[in-house]
C-alpha cells in the first residue's frame, strides 16, 4: 500500500501541489489525470523520488520512504516510466529486460516478456535499443523490463505522450494486459479516455490538490459530462 500524506510542493514560487492526500492498495491499476498544469507529473515525480516534496509524507507498505532518492525508491519496489524512454546504443532488448530481472535470463524467458506486451519477440528480442525503434516500440519494451522487474509499484507518466495513433492502440491492449495480471499495483498519468476505462479507480487532480478519487465506474461517467467540448485534459507536463 501507498500513503501519500499532506504532499505540498512549490516552484518558482508557485503552488503546485496543496496537501495531496491519497491511498494506492495492493494490486490496483490507478489512473490520475487533471487538467494541464494540475501537478499530475509532479505528483509523479515525488513518489518515484524524483522530486522532493516541500512537506508531507510517503508511506510505503508501512515504511516512510519521503527522505528516499530514486535509487533507494527502486529498491524499495518502485518503478518510473518517464514519457521518453531511455534508448540505449549497444545494448540488445535481451540484455535489457535481463538487466532488469536482476537474473540471469534464457532467450526463451526473456521473449515470454515481449509476448506479454504483445510483441513478436523474434523480431527484437537481438535488437539493439536505438533510434532504430520507433516510440511505440520503445514504451513497450519498457513495459516489458518493468514486468520482468516485478516491482510493487509501477507508475507510467502520460505514456501516449509522442506516439502514432496505432501505436497506442498497442499500448492500450499492453495495459489491458498488466490490468488483467494485477501482480503489483499501477499508476497511470494520463488524460486519455481509453486508459481511464481500464482503471478500477481515478483520481481527479486539479489545482495541486485531489479533487475527486473513486471507483472507476463512478468517476468516470460523471468526469466525461463535466468535461463535455473543455480541451483543459489535453497534454501538459506539470
Amino acid at each position: 500500500m501507498l500513503e501519500l500524506k499532506n504532499i505540498c510542493f512549490s516552484a518558482d514560487g508557485k503552488q503546485i501541489l496543496n496537501n495531496v492526500n491519497l491511498t494506492i492498495d495492493d494490486r490496483k491499476f490507478i489512473v490520475i489525470t487533471g487538467p494541464n498544469g494540475s501537478g499530475k507529473s509532479t505528483l509523479a515525480k515525488i513518489i518515484a523520488g524524483i522530486v522532493t516534496p516541500d512537506s508531507g509524507q510517503i508511506i510505503l507498505d508501512g515504511q516512510d520512504i519521503t527522505n528516499m532518492n530514486i535509487t533507494e525508491r527502486a529498491q524499495a519496489g518502485i518503478s518510473f516510466a518517464f514519457q521518453q524512454p531511455v534508448r540505449f546504443k549497444g545494448v540488445t532488448v535481451k540484455d535489457l529486460i535481463t538487466l532488469a530481472s536482476g537474473q540471469e535470463l534464457s532467450t526463451a524467458a526473456a521473449c515470454q516478456y515481449l509476448a506479454e506486451v504483445g510483441m513478436c519477440a523474434k523480431d527484437y528480442i537481438d535488437r539493439e535499443v536505438n533510434s532504430s525503434l520507433s516510440g511505440g516500440e520503445l514504451k513497450r519494451i519498457e513495459i516489458a523490463t518493468v514486468m520482468a522487474r516485478k516491482t510493487k509499484l509501477t507508475l507510467f507518466d502520460e505514456p501516449e505522450a509522442g506516439i502514432d495513433l496505432w501505436s497506442f492502440s498497442m499500448l492500450v491492449e499492453t495495459f489491458k494486459t498488466m490490468s488483467r495480471r494485477r501482480h503489483n499495483s499501477v499508476i497511470i498519468i494520463s488524460h486519455q479516455e481509453r486508459i481511464m476505462q481500464l482503471a478500477d479507480n481515478i483520481a481527479v487532480i486539479a489545482n495541486g490538490t485531489v479533487k475527486t478519487i473513486g471507483a472507476k465506474d463512478d468517476v468516470f461517467p460523471k468526469l466525461m459530462s463535466e468535461l463535455g467540448e473543455n480541451c483543459g485534459f489535453r497534454g501538459g507536463n506539470a
